[in-house]
């Protein structure tokens, strides 16, 4: 299921991203603000679990997270402000790292680094900034699968309407939480209006 953020909040957000005099240290903020907002969204009904803290009135329970039981999963290098965040919401969780490329001849994407933690009967949650084909995705889904996760979920904050039913049909068990569904691909594959790639823009590495 796909699952498009609707706040007014989110769509300035959105366009803040798309302006090119927006740098690197806003980037990467703006990402990281629209990630939170994906977080609450997508965590709205989880497993909670008891937990005992030490208040100013002694020890008390409450019902919380449980943290101990989700990994936030990134693909690197354009996932990382998203991860950042997504720790610094909820600093118990795990964190694992894939690296796909992309090969710009077959568009197909390959997997160089694989870097899970344990992710038996956990909620994974994915975060990649882009959805284009939605091909790096969906290879990230099969090998995130085969660690016999107990659900998974996906971040994202600009995707294509052609990736995300690609995705969405191969893996309808699986929950998308996107920040904006732009218009479509062009024949070069990338999203239109898009905003550029976010690796690049995130890290100031837009090759001259």
């Amino acid at each position: 299921m796909v699952y498009e953020l609707s706040n007014p909040v989110t769509k300035t957000l959105i366009m803040h991203l798309r302006d090119q005099s927006s740098d690197a240290l806003r980037f990467r903020h703006t990402v990281m603000e629209l990630t939170k907002q994906l977080m609450y969204e997508a965590l709205k009904e989880p497993v909670l679990t008891q937990k005992s803290i030490t208040t100013w009135r002694g020890k008390e329970s409450y019902e919380v997270i449980d943290e101990d039981n989700i990994v936030v999963a990134t693909v690197l290098r354009a996932g990382m402000p998203m991860l950042d965040s997504a720790v610094d919401l909820l600093p118990g969780v795990s964190a694992g790292f894939l690296a796909m490329k992309r090969d710009e001849t077959t568009h197909k994407s390959v997997l160089y680094y694989d870097r899970l933690p344990d992710c038996k009967g956990k909620t994974v949650i994915l975060v990649d900034p882009m959805v284009a084909t939605g091909g790096s995705m969906m290879d990230a889904i099969e090998l995130i699968k085969g660690r016999e996760p107990l659900k998974i979920i996906t971040l994202n904050i600009i995707g294509s309407p052609e990736g995300l039913e690609k995705v969405s049909k191969a893996y309808p068990e699986v929950d998308i939480y996107i920040a904006q569904i732009d218009e479509r691909l062009n024949s070069d594959k990338f999203i239109i209006p898009g905003l550029g790639d976010a690796g690049d823009r995130s890290y100031n590495t837009v090759k001259q």
